[in-house]
């Protein structure tokens, strides 16, 4: 009997918390829900002009890095291919379907150290920044040569807003 008590209210602040998380969560989700889902890759690219796996990380809404954008596909970490095309950039995220920033739809590429729950070694990130809908975002990706990708990246965002 002396530990019924404390039990049941350990787990009475577990279900709290976890409902705290789950409002949250759904109250990201409404925030987002104005965005548009990204477009579908076309079904004749060019040859890529690099392609590499490695990890989506996040998608943010730009210059805001703690705000993931929670819709589309876009809310979860996993493994990731990236095939860079004079037409845009084709993502492959796992579990999710693929997604194509068009060469217009590109606003900058850089290097980042931190974004939201995950931090890297200097410089260890290479963002994308996008238009999604009107809204910029940047998506985050981890891969095993940033700078080939960030190369690869340059060649196809227009240069007048290159970041």
């Amino acid at each position: 009997m002396d530990r019924v008590t404390p039990t049941l209210t350990i787990l009475a602040i577990v279900l709290v918390v976890f409902t705290l998380i789950a409002l949250g969560w759904r109250a990201r989700r409404r925030r987002h829900a104005g965005l548009p889902a990204p477009a579908s890759p076309p079904a004749a690219l060019d040859d890529a002009l690099l392609a590499v796996d490695g990890f989506y990380v996040a998608t943010t809404i730009a210059d805001a890095p703690t705000d993931r954008v929670a819709v589309h596909g876009l809310a979860f970490r996993g493994r990731a291919g990236v095939a860079v095309h004079p037409e845009g950039v084709v993502l492959m995220i796992a579990g999710a379907p693929d997604v194509f920033l068009a060469r217009d739809a590109l606003v900058g590429v850089g290097r980042a150290t931190w974004t939201i729950d995950r931090v890297v070694g200097r410089d260890g990130l290479v963002f994308v920044r996008w238009t999604l809908g009107g809204t910029a975002v940047d998506t985050y990706l981890k891969v095993a040569d940033p700078d080939a990708l960030v190369v690869a990246l340059e060649t196809v965002v227009p240069e007048k807003e290159a970041a």
